[in-house]
């Protein structure tokens, strides 16, 4: 997996397999097993199994898409109140919630076992982060932030979309080749910035002209990539049974991605604006 929400996941990445290469299966549940081995159910265990109603995921406490929706929703809207406080209050903020995004993000990617608290103090440093952010570039161009909030929710339905009709599938080669591309954009990336930092490069380094706005689409588009990935790693984990406790880690691995597809269509908006 290229987002490391998911990819160090046990519960979201690829089914694991056996010793000698065969998929792990869980125990039938007509069976328990004691010191002396498999025993089989009576008679009467089985006909109130039989009897009993199904049972539905939320009554065994699995994740369902309820759960990832109701958990990046609610994120996504304290970040919102976030970003709009700082954009009026203090946009300098946007440094400190840069930097404490960072180390969170890191942190949060790399847990095992999701932390509702640290995943929530996410949201509120990226909602600094992005409402100082923002405002710095709407300073530069009236409506530039409102364009790149519509183009980032267009190209989330879009990805969502074409996800969901399987018109575009996730397989291994695609996964290989946004991992390999993620990699390539990464090292770019750093390069441009060291060289803009020593003054090598001014403006926008090689992120400007012509080049830059193809740089732009291509990250752009990476994102939407990813952005399948990830749906594919949540729909796996939902037809799994993982535990309901992982729609915060789901719900953080989607934020993280849609961050980072705001602040490339900003900035390619700013490169074809000139700014």
């Amino acid at each position: 997996m290229s987002n490391p929400v998911f990819s160090n996941s046990d519960v979201f990445g690829e089914p694991r397999r056996g010793a000698k290469g065969g998929t792990a299966t869980a125990p039938s549940p007509y069976t328990q097993y004691g010191a002396g081995g498999a025993q089989a159910a009576d008679a009467a265990s089985l006909q109130n199994m039989y009897n009993a109603p199904s049972a539905s995921p939320v009554d065994t406490k699995r994740l369902t898409y309820t759960d990832v929706i109701m958990k990046t929703a609610g994120l996504f809207s304290l970040l919102v109140v976030v970003a709009a406080a700082t954009w009026v209050v203090a946009p300098g903020l946007w440094v400190i919630g840069m930097i404490v995004g960072l180390v969170l993000g890191l942190v949060n990617a790399f847990k095992k076992n999701p932390s509702p608290v640290l995943i929530t103090l996410y949201a509120i440093a990226q909602g600094a982060f992005l409402g100082g952010i923002s405002k710095m570039y709407e300073s530069f161009q009236d409506g530039i932030v409102l364009q790149a909030v519509l183009a980032t929710l267009s190209v989330f339905a879009v990805s969502l979309a074409l996800f969901s009709s399987g018109k575009v599938r996730v397989t291994p080669k695609f996964t290989r080749w946004v991992l390999i591309s993620m990699v390539g954009y990464l090292v770019f990336s750093l390069v441009n910035v060291v060289l803009v930092w020593t003054g090598v490069l001014d403006g926008w380094g090689m992120r400007g002209g012509t080049l830059g706005i193809l740089i732009g689409l291509f990250a752009v588009g990476l994102a939407a990539a990813m952005l399948m990935i990830d749906f594919d790693s949540i729909k796996r984990g939902v037809e799994g049974g993982v535990p309901a406790k992982f729609a915060w880690s789901a719900a953080f691995g989607l934020m993280v991605t849609l961050i980072w597809m705001y602040l490339e269509i900003l900035r390619l908006l700013a490169i074809l604006r000139g700014d």
